[in-house]
């Protein structure tokens, strides 16, 4: 298995090509990117996968300097609890919020359209 590294998805694959995750993040201005899922395939739940395709979206976005905006109910939840990437969030204290409020639930619509 491997990750590949996109403008605005992050993938997780099998040695047979096979998209197994995913992390997606458009960019909707320049330099702003949204998070808007986080998807595992069924068989890796509960193995870190969503974590490490989160730590690979943070990585990548301190590296090419965008900031976060989240919509994706996992990605609020993951950077509420590693504040040590506020620093890639367009607004940590809003997200930070969010994460407050939320209980099990789905990522919400996404915000702003994909910039063009």
């Amino acid at each position: 298995m491997k990750y590949i590294v996109n403008s605005d998805r992050i993938t997780l694959i099998d040695d047979e090509q096979k998209e197994l995750a995913y992390v997606e993040f458009p960019e909707f201005e320049e330099g702003k990117v949204e998070v808007t899922h986080t998807v595992v395939d069924s068989s890796l739940r509960g193995k870190g996968i969503a974590g490490t395709l989160t730590q690979k979206l943070a990585d990548h976005l301190r590296k090419t300097g965008q900031k976060a905006e989240l919509t994706c109910s996992y990605a609020i939840k993951w950077f509420a609890d590693h504040k040590e990437y506020a620093d890639v969030l367009i607004d940590s204290a809003a997200e930070f919020e969010k994460a407050k409020h939320m209980q099990n639930e789905a990522c919400q619509i996404p915000k702003h359209p994909k910039k063009q």
